[in-house]
């Protein structure tokens, strides 16, 4: 009789092991990450078009998740040839010497409706420690993950020589993104 409880409990609590799902896949065709910075004070925006990296998120367990992105700085888009080719150079990403930006994660808390994210931006072999909240919305087999922070140029050393000024184009550098998770 012992044994038929057990299973008939098993049975009854198998719905929710199965919802229980780990997000571990990148959709980089869905998502954006982007930025608007402003030059000569003129709002201007642009995305990386591509990114790699690894992830391990579970709704029900958000504070063992794991996260690694790795942006390469020579898929920029300014929102001109130009300025692809600009940014690229010695002064500004250094594409030759330091061809991706990167981003870990060293930890994920709940943080009301969302999380709070906390890890380690590289760009131009310099790394700060960075914090941002984010948002993630399941929808079936995948989920959606998003947020924005702002990165100080000038502590990259993104914007050398005359550019390193900000009279031109600002420190400020919004981020904003808008990743596409699947099981």
């Amino acid at each position: 009789m012992n044994k038929k409880i057990l299973g008939a409990c098993l049975l009854a609590f198998s719905p929710l092991w199965a919802h229980a799902a780990t997000f571990d896949k990148f959709v980089p065709a869905d998502s954006k990450i982007g930025f608007t910075y402003s030059q000569m004070g003129v709002s201007l925006d642009g995305e990386f078009k591509k990114f790699d990296g690894t992830l391990s998120f579970d709704p029900a367990n958000a504070e063992a998740a794991k996260v690694t992105l790795s942006v390469p700085l020579s898929d920029i888009d300014t929102g001109s040839a130009e300025g692809n080719d600009e940014v690229a150079n010695k002064d500004w990403f250094n594409t030759a010497a330091h061809p991706a930006a990167s981003f870990e994660s060293t930890a994920v808390t709940v943080d009301g409706d969302g999380y709070k994210v906390e890890g380690n931006l590289t760009i131009k072999g310099v790394s700060k420690a960075i914090s941002f909240p984010a948002t993630f919305v399941e929808n079936g087999n995948t989920g959606t993950f998003e947020g924005k922070f702002v990165v100080q140029r000038g502590d990259f050393n993104v914007g050398e020589g005359a550019w390193s000024t900000f009279d031109i184009v600002a420190n400020d550098v919004n981020v904003n993104f808008s990743i596409v998770a699947a099981q």
